[in-house]
């Protein structure tokens, strides 16, 4: 069975409200009696999920911080430096069908097992639907790692968070 964050807040909210059950039976009830001793035993069931809650944190605290991607500097005009062929993937659900709308997009561009920060640009009036195959110019962030690796003709996957959303192919660089 999956684990989703709004079936593990049902649950807490469960043993909360069956530990505030037992607080109020030890509560009505005479010390040393089976309904205070059973009492006492729901309020102990309250016991696992603070376990968890301290677990998590002391995890948060440990973890590291997230390295963040190089960024472009800002108010920094588009330079492009290769111009590739693009075609986002279909989403996985028709409500995600929407087309990939005009401006700027960042994303990482992944040859192998490494990636590069990029950005694209869809003109003014040049939204398109996702599985269309497209042009467009790319900049990235530190073009200096990056176009060895980006010669014309290398295939890509495009990564936005944790998700590959399109696939490319280099036509040409740009030269410096």
């Amino acid at each position: 069975m999956a684990s989703t964050p709004s079936a593990r807040k049902r649950i807490v909210i469960a043993l909360l409200c069956t530990a505030v059950a037992g607080a109020v039976l030890r509560a009505l009830s005479q010390p040393a009696s089976t309904l205070h001793d059973i009492g006492t035993l729901l309020m102990l069931l309250w016991l696992p999920v603070i376990g968890s809650v301290i677990a998590w944190l002391v995890a948060r605290m440990r973890r590291p911080a997230t390295p963040q991607p190089a960024a472009f500097e800002p108010g920094r005009a588009f330079a492009a430096h290769a111009l590739v062929e693009l075609t986002m993937r279909a989403p996985e659900l028709p409500a995600d069908d929407t087309p990939v709308a005009e401006g700027e997009h960042r994303c990482a561009l992944v040859v192998g097992s490494e990636g590069f920060s990029a950005r694209w640009m869809v003109p003014p009036g040049g939204a398109f639907r996702r599985g269309d195959v497209r042009t467009a110019e790319v900049e990235f962030s530190r073009p200096d790692a990056a176009l060895p690796r980006f010669a014309a003709g290398t295939a890509f996957r495009m990564l936005v968070g944790e998700s590959f959303v399109g696939d490319g192919r280099v036509l040409r660089v740009r030269e410096a």
